[in-house]
């Protein structure tokens, strides 16, 4: 089984709200956990949402409304994909 399938069986079978008990549950976790090398703050042990924030913008004025206008009409009248 893999460590994906083999925690997913264990959640179901040990979550509180399935009727499995709590301290093993939290046992179970701690345990995935070490064997992952996947602790609280996520997999590189940092805070994920710590990244730049990078904005992309596309082209404006008359040459957006071309394109946007292009990839409309592109989109409308393209052939079924039926077969």
């Amino acid at each position: 089984m893999s460590g994906r399938a083999e925690f997913r069986a264990f959640v179901k079978r040990a979550h509180p709200d399935a009727g499995g008990d709590h301290d093993e549950f939290v046992a179970g976790l701690a345990r995935f956990r070490a064997e992952s090398g996947v602790d609280d703050q996520g997999a590189g042990g940092g805070n994920r949402f710590d990244g730049p924030v990078v904005f992309a913008t596309g082209p404006r004025g008359v040459r957006g409304l071309v394109d946007r206008v292009s990839r409309w009409h592109s989109r409308r009248f393209r052939k079924p994909r039926v077969r």
